[in-house]
């Protein structure tokens, strides 16, 4: 399959996928801490072929893309989807997208399958 060049949106996931923050060599190895309680995992494939991993509760989300994690807080809103939010970003889940947004850009990957 041939390489298609990221769209002008997707530098964006050259910058650590929305702002990340970097995990420390054991929570690679582990994922979330047992006290996080996150009840789903699920994967999604971003346009430039990069996975990223959510993980979820009814409170918080945790936004995984390779060495880099962010958590995000539930949103009450009456917009349709589950929202989260965090000082750098908002993720929107709707069926199978998971759209991240930040400032005016906007990124949507799909749901590959549920871990």
């Amino acid at each position: 399959m041939p390489v298609l060049p990221l769209p002008p949106l997707l530098p964006l996931l050259a910058s650590q996928l929305l702002s990340l923050q970097p995990l420390g060599p054991s929570s690679l190895a582990m994922g979330s801490p047992w006290w996080e309680d996150y009840g789903i995992t699920e994967q999604f494939l971003c346009p430039d072929q990069r996975r990223v991993t959510l993980e979820r509760n009814d409170a918080q989300a945790s936004l995984i893309a390779g060495r880099f994690r962010s958590t995000l807080f539930r949103e009450a809103s009456d917009l349709p989807g589950l929202r989260y939010r965090n000082e750098q970003m908002t993720l929107i889940l709707k069926g199978d997208v998971l759209t991240m947004e930040q400032l005016s850009r906007r990124l949507e990957c799909l749901r590959t399958e549920q871990v």
